[in-house]
This record gives C-alpha cells, sequence and structure tokens, in this order.
C-alpha cells in the first residue's frame, strides 16, 4: 500500500499555481520537465485516490485533480465551457445463484459449474433473460470480405441463436503466409470483434471456446473479469442477451454430448469453406444479472492552434486514468496503478502544461479517457461523441504504461506501420538520436487493446506510443527490471517508488510531445496507408 509523501503532494499543489499559457513563454522549446511528471505519478498513485476505481470514490477524486489541473495549466474546456465529457456506463454481474441456465446436450443437460467450467453475463444490461436457444457452431465467427471473402456465417439466419465459436483467428498456412496478418493478430480475432459481429446478426448469445494458447491468458483471467461486476457503455450499441466462455474441457464435453468432434470441427474451420454446424444442443432457462447505471467522466482541454486555417483540425494526446480500484475486505486491498496508467496520465499533464506555453499551428487536445479496464469505454464514448470533428482530427496518440526502468536508446511505435504516422514517427526519432524499436508480430493483438484503438476504428490514424527496452544504463539489471514487472501487472503491488528513474517516462512523453508538434505543425493531415482497414472508414467504404 503506498503512502503518498508530502513533498509530492507539494509539488503537485505548485504546479497547480504555475504560470498559465498567457505568461510570456520562456526561451527553451516545450521541454517535458521531470519535477511535475514525478508529482503528478506520486499523488495520481497514492492510496489517497484508491486505485481510480471504476464507479468508486477515487474515480470521482481522480476526475476533479485532473480537470484542475488542466485549469491550471491554461488549457481551454474541450466541452463548451466544461473539461469533463459524461460517460454513461453500465455495470452488469452476472448472478449464478439465482439463475437456472444451463447448456443441454444430448437431450441430457450438462453439469457445468459458474467460474469453474463456464463464465456468462448479459452483454445488453438487461436484468433477466428467458433463454431456449439452438447452439450452433460457426468456427472463428469472422466476416472479412478482404480476406479472400472469408465469412464464417456463410448466408446462415443466426438470429435467435446461441453461436459457439473459437477466439483468435485463422492460422497462416504456407499457401496463404500473409493471411490474417500471418503470425499477427487481427481485430477479428479478438473476443470484442465476435460479441459485435454475433450482436449485428440478431444471434440470441455467444459462448467463445477458451484455450491458454487461442486467447494469450489463462482461464484465471477470465474468471476475474467475469466473476466480478462487468461494464459497458449504456448508450451504445449492447451486445447479445447471453455472452460468455467456456473452458476447452466444457467445450468437448458440450460438443461430444451433441455427438461432434471439436477437434475436427476446429480443423475444418481453418479453411475458408468451412459452413456452420448445428449443434444438438440447446442453451435453457433462465439468466439474471445485477445491473445499475453510473456516470463516469472523461477530462480533456485544448490549447488552440495558432494558424488561422490549420486550428480547425487537431491533434489528439490521450491516455486513461481509470486503474482497478478498492477490492477485496482484508490486507491491502487498493490496486494502485502506478505504472497502468498513473504513469500515462502523469506524462500527459507534464505535457500539456508545455503546449500551453508553445501552441502549434493546429490545435491540440488533452484527453484523459474513464474506463479503460473496463473495455475502452471512455475513449469509446468520446469516438462515439466526438467533442471536435473526427474528420477534423489529424491523429490520436496514445500513453498507456510509460517506462519506469530508464532511459533507453530506442522508442516503440508498432502500429504507426499503418499510416504516414510511421515515417513521421521516423523522423522524429532521428532527431531526438533515437531508433525505433524493431516491429515485432502482434500475437496478443495489442494494437486492439489500447485507447487508440476506438480511434483508429472510427478512421483516425492512430496508435500508441510505448518505452524502448535497449536501455541506456545496465543492460541486464534493466532488463530484470523491466521483466519483473509482469508479476505485478493489475496487482496491488503496482506501486509507485520514489527510487524510480524516470529519465525513461521523460523521453517518451518528450517523444510524443514531439511527434504531436510534428503532425499539427504539418502542411496535410496524416493519412492511412492504401488498403488498411481503418483508413476505409475514414474515407466512407465501410
Amino acid at each position: 500500500m503506498h503512502k503518498i509523501v508530502s513533498s509530492a503532494i507539494a509539488a503537485s499543489l505548485a504546479l497547480a499555481f504555475s504560470a498559465p499559457a498567457g505568461a510570456a513563454a520562456p526561451a527553451r522549446p516545450a521541454t517535458v520537465l521531470e519535477a511535475p511528471l514525478r508529482a503528478h505519478l506520486a499523488f495520481l498513485s497514492s492510496d489517497l485516490l484508491e486505485g481510480r476505481g471504476t464507479g468508486q470514490r477515487g474515480g470521482d477524486l481522480t476526475v476533479s485533480y485532473l480537470e484542475n489541473q488542466v485549469m491550471a495549466a491554461g488549457l481551454q474546456p474541450a466541452n463548451g465551457n466544461s473539461y469533463r465529457q459524461s460517460v454513461r456506463i453500465a455495470g452488469v454481474k452476472a448472478l449464478p445463484q439465482d439463475s437456472s441456465i444451463a447448456l443441454v446436450a444430448g437431450g441430457k443437460p450438462l453439469a457445468l459449474a459458474f467460474g469453474k467450467d463456464w463464465v456468462w453475463a448479459p452483454g445488453d444490461a438487461q436484468a433477466v433473460h428467458d433463454v431456449d436457444a439452438e447452439l450452433v457452431f460457426v468456427g472463428y465467427g469472422i466476416a472479412a470480405p478482404e480476406e479472400g471473402g472469408w465469412d464464417d456465417y456463410k448466408g446462415l439466419d443466426v438470429k435467435g441463436k446461441v453461436l459457439v465459436m473459437m477466439v483468435n483467428d485463422p492460422a497462416p498456412t504456407a499457401a496463404e503466409p500473409n493471411r490474417f496478418a500471418g503470425k499477427g493478430l487481427t481485430y477479428y480475432g479478438r473476443w470484442t470483434y465476435k460479441f459485435e459481429e454475433a450482436a449485428r446478426r440478431g444471434a440470441a448469445g455467444v459462448l467463445l471456446i477458451h484455450t491458454d494458447a487461442s486467447a494469450s491468458y489463462g482461464w484465471g483471467v477470465v474468471q476475474n473479469s467475469w466473476m466480478a461486476e462487468r461494464f459497458q457503455l449504456a448508450d451504445a450499441d449492447l451486445g447479445s442477451g447471453l455472452q460468455g466462455w467456456l473452458t476447452d474441457a466444457s467445450a468437448r464435453a458440450l460438443f461430444a454430448a451433441g455427438g461432434q468432434d471439436l477437434d475436427k470441427l476446429r480443423a475444418a474451420a481453418e479453411d475458408k469453406a468451412f459452413k456452420p454446424v448445428v449443434l444438438n444442443a440447446r442453451a435453457q432457462g433462465r439468466e439474471q444479472a445485477a445491473v445499475r447505471t453510473l456516470e463516469q467522466f472523461n477530462v480533456a482541454g485544448v490549447v488552440p492552434g495558432t494558424d488561422p486555417k490549420l486550428k480547425s483540425e487537431v491533434v489528439i494526446y490521450s491516455a486513461h486514468w481509470d486503474h482497478l480500484g478498492k477490492q477485496g475486505d482484508s490486507g491491502d486491498t487498493i490496486f494502485n496503478g502506478a505504472v497502468d496508467n498513473a504513469s500515462g496520465s502523469a506524462g500527459l499533464l507534464a505535457m500539456a502544461q508545455e503546449a500551453a506555453r508553445h501552441p502549434a499551428k493546429r490545435s491540440q487536445m488533452f484527453l484523459w479517457v474513464a474506463a479503460e479496464e473496463q473495455g475502452l469505454l471512455g475513449s469509446a464514448a468520446y469516438a462515439a461523441k466526438p467533442l471536435w470533428p473526427l474528420d477534423k482530427t489529424a491523429a490520436a496518440l496514445n500513453l498507456d504504461s510509460l517506462n519506469f526502468v530508464g532511459a533507453a536508446k530506442d522508442i516503440g511505435v508498432q502500429g504507426s506501420e499503418r499510416s504516414s504516422l510511421g515515417a513521421t514517427a521516423a523522423a522524429v526519432a532521428k532527431s531526438m538520436h533515437l531508433n525505433v524499436a524493431a516491429a515485432r508480430p502482434d500475437l496478443g493483438g495489442g494494437y486492439f487493446r489500447s485507447d487508440h484503438f476506438s480511434f483508429a476504428k472510427a478512421g483516425v490514424p492512430a496508435f500508441s506510443i510505448s518505452g524502448g527496452r535497449d536501455w541506456v544504463k545496465d543492460k541486464e539489471a534493466s532488463d530484470a527490471k523491466q521483466k519483473a514487472y509482469g508479476a505485478r501487472y493489475h496487482q496491488v503491488s503496482d506501486e509507485y517508488d520514489p527510487n524510480w528513474d524516470l529519465s525513461g517516462m521523460v523521453q517518451q512523453a518528450q517523444f510524443t510531445l514531439n511527434l504531436g508538434r510534428a503532425v499539427a505543425d504539418a502542411p496535410q493531415m496524416p493519412a492511412w496507408k492504401a488498403g488498411d482497414q481503418f483508413g476505409k472508414v475514414r474515407e466512407g467504404k465501410q
């Protein structure tokens, strides 16, 4: 449990009364300073903010702190006269003890224990569903015309049915080594896409088959998420009435009881000629859940542009302010989230202070989004009701978990290659004597799991800037320090350490600010590479 020190509070308060944007600009260029970044980081990750949980007191305190710091830095409100943007969220918690829903195969119900064998919850924020629906195996549940006409549905009307499907996407073959991004994961492989596609087709529900390899995480991750309260946007297109996961063993039992061989069907689903298979099984019974609606807030401030024409366009810098809040009744109950993502939020505050003193030709928006940990909800809410027209949004640059290890000789820009941002990022890196970190196959679908993705889906060139790994000092010790964070990720032990060397955080924030400035001052807005699926959105072709 991290106890904030008085010096950090003093530093934060001192920043609140620093010279506003209207003051005489210093001679130096826009330079991200360590002192304010460290002060913000220490405060945002302190026990006082209780882990910045969605729907919790600590989250409300965080929003108040952010809006006051943005105001003190001299940014203008992005939402009329307010720095806040409302994000209405539905909280849903399955009530298995009050429910009777079961899977019936071959005429007999399967003995499946909630949590151990399967999990489920309503995807439409409705408290009660009476279910009696046929189960259909639809392979990967993908419809991707650009992938050689891949369609796992083959015209089958799945309205009112419960779809059983695999996560991830089809593997590359010797004949098609680059299908579905080869070894990387496309958005079609993400479970979020599968739920969305099923809802678009009117399915009554979706059950995903879990394996550690296909999901890229163990069943325990699924359990922790689905046995707790889950959140979704209350004002968005909602999902199917039944959404959930099956363990591999449960799926095998289900298919066998219905007279099918799961392994044979999996193999068949690797070919685009696959057709859906109606299972001799049904989902039956009553599904009940506790449902509530709450209001959270994005925080946004703007530095107006200086060019009479270009100031109507904007560059957005984003970071999520939320973490996991307080959980449990004993011991250390606060998930402080120092690296994830007090670091990104603090970096953004330090950047905003400098941008306000050094405006660019285009306008610049600094955006702290809510409920990222609940499924990118704050950024999705912004993209659905943007505070600046999306067709006038040049780029969205996101910061999520900054480099706490130390300065590096490289910088991570994976995802920038999808647009002309890649070339700009490389030029900025060179000007800072940094190398661009070598691209790696996106095995876990990282591009689709951070807030920049909400902007990409809406057609805005976007990616997240990550810290480098080619350390300036003591490579072996630095590698060990970085690796050790894996055990603290999403744990109560992700706490601020006043002994941290923040040179890497400053470097990452400075690179992001420099990149945004390059985009803000360029004659033209960035453009997607030809054929990119998100570029088609901006072109109005999707």
